[in-house]
């Protein structure tokens, strides 16, 4: 189990800074992969976006959780 994080003091659930993590990774992967033209082949953008927010979510859990391990 991940207990709070300590962040200068401040104690941080990693539920929050998981989200942070995983929304700041969506806009960078959003942006790339608008610039390459990849949305051209996504029939549903805004569902899109929201599974590569989960799976950005998950992908920061997993390294937290190996991180404090």
């Amino acid at each position: 189990m991940i207990g709070e994080i300590d962040i200068a003091g401040v104690f941080v659930s990693p539920l929050l800074l998981c989200l942070v993590i995983a929304f700041f990774a969506r806009l960078l992967a959003t942006r790339l992969l608008d610039q390459f033209g990849i949305y051209r082949f996504v029939w549903q953008r805004p569902l899109f976006d929201l599974a590569l927010f989960f799976l950005f979510l998950w992908l920061a859990f997993a390294g937290l959780r190996i991180i404090t391990a």
